[in-house]
């Protein structure tokens, strides 16, 4: 008879081993979530198989719940008295740390194979950022300053260009490969190109807006703070089950609550409901990236290859790059110009997300390129996010300590 561990056991053990876990690592001046992820991979299925796939995808809604929490976060701290201090040149830097991601990876690939529709395929997955690694860094460090400011604002934004961006330049990858397919000449429409990633994104703006309006109106009407906290996980709970349901950006839906509430609430609002969700923000975080362990596949790590490290390095660089050729032409402050591209390189569900439209899209394609590369992106996007989420939380509180923006009686 087999025996095997009662789910509510096993959320149990995750939370409190993964609290222990995390204050182990921070010892040696590492995040907490790195702590985290480990005891995750270990429990999960690629060691001591204690946490079984199964449970781990029947604990997805967590994944989500926190994800919603994040973003809502985010939103709280992009009030436009904020943004106008950092000024134009958050735009400029989200465009251009996209872009150049995405160019420097489709050359590096292109210059390594000579595949141009894989080389399209892989620039067109490397803008996308995880925000959840950056905030969980952040909060845990109780970082403050201009550089933080624009982690948030950078993080918050950047899914929405790096899903039209994807929308390009997979549309010019498909027209690539039907192109090759035997008498087959496809046209090229630049509606139907970016018309659905451009739809998505506007839904989640719009949707987001109304429940944050929803959200303000009966904020004002509550009898008693006490009651705060139920109603913000109501309204969050609510934005991503919608995201889930009609398959919207659930970062983009709940940013966009967070970031109307902060804008149509009196000064100090923001605080009031913020300063009771910061005790559950450390359980949704050990859980989050407890559970992101516990879906991580070693085995992946040796298929990584020679496109993933041109991937790695490629992606490194058009990041870094690209946010501090942002930041001077948009003149940043120094702080933001120097540090803000090696903050910004986690990399994780989003990226897996798309690297899945493409395997899904490429089956159902003439001849066997298109399967080829569906296959080889889902592979190698999987084993990458794994380098990029253990190093991108330890480069965003490097940068974050350079920059001085750590407080410095902030406990290892």
């Amino acid at each position: 008879m087999d025996f095997q561990l009662t789910t509510l056991l096993l959320v149990g053990i995750a939370v409190s081993f993964g609290l222990y876990t995390g204050k182990a690592v921070r010892r040696i001046g590492l995040p907490s979530l790195i702590g985290y992820m480990i005891l995750g991979t270990l429990m999960g299925a690629s060691v001591l198989k204690i946490f079984p796939m199964e449970t781990v995808h029947g604990l997805s809604f967590i994944t989500d719940i926190a994800l919603g929490f994040v973003a809502f976060s985010i939103g709280l701290e992009l009030s436009l008295h904020t943004l106008s201090k950092l000024g134009k040149s958050i735009g400029l830097i989200i465009i251009f740390e996209s872009l150049m991601a995405l160019i420097l990876v489709t050359a590096g690939v292109f210059a390594l194979t000579g595949d141009l529709p894989l080389s399209l395929v892989f620039g067109s997955l490397a803008p996308a950022t995880a925000p959840a690694g950056t905030i969980a860094v952040i909060q845990e460090c109780k970082a403050k300053g201009n550089l933080t400011k624009a982690l948030y604002a950078v993080a918050g934004f950047d899914d929405g260009v790096a899903i039209v961006l994807f929308g390009f330049a997979m549309a010019a990858a498909k027209v690539l490969l039907l192109s090759e397919s035997s008498g087959f000449s496809p046209g090229f429409s630049l509606a139907g190109t970016i018309g659905k990633p451009l739809f998505e994104i506007i839904i989640s703006l719009v949707l987001g807006c109304v429940l944050g309006l929803v959200f303000t109106w009966l904020i004002k009407r509550l009898r008693s703070r006490d009651e705060i906290p139920a109603l913000t996980f109501g309204l969050i709970a609510i934005g991503t089950g919608l995201a889930a349901q009609f398959h919207l950006s659930l970062i983009l839906v709940n940013m966009s609550i967070g970031f109307i509430v902060i804008n149509k609430t009196p000064i100090g609002m923001g605080r009031t409901i913020s300063g009771p969700l910061r005790p559950l923000m450390p359980i949704l975080f050990i859980l989050f990236f407890f559970l992101a362990g516990a879906h991580l596949d070693l085995s992946l790590l040796p298929q990584i290859g020679t496109i993933g490290v041109v991937y790695i390095l490629a992606r490194s660089a058009g990041k870094i790059t690209g946010a501090r050729l942002g930041a001077v032409i948009g003149g940043a402050d120094q702080n933001i110009k120097n540090y803000l591209g090696p903050g910004l390189l986690s990399q994780a569900g989003v990226a897996i997300g798309l690297s899945l439209i493409v395997f899904q899209e490429f089956q159902d394609m003439p001849g066997t390129h298109a399967v080829t590369i569906g296959r080889s992106a889902v592979t190698t996007i999987a084993a990458t996010c794994i380098f990029f989420e253990i190093v991108g939380p330890i480069l965003t509180k490097y940068v974050l300590k350079k920059a001085g923006e750590i407080p410095v009686d902030t406990k290892p």
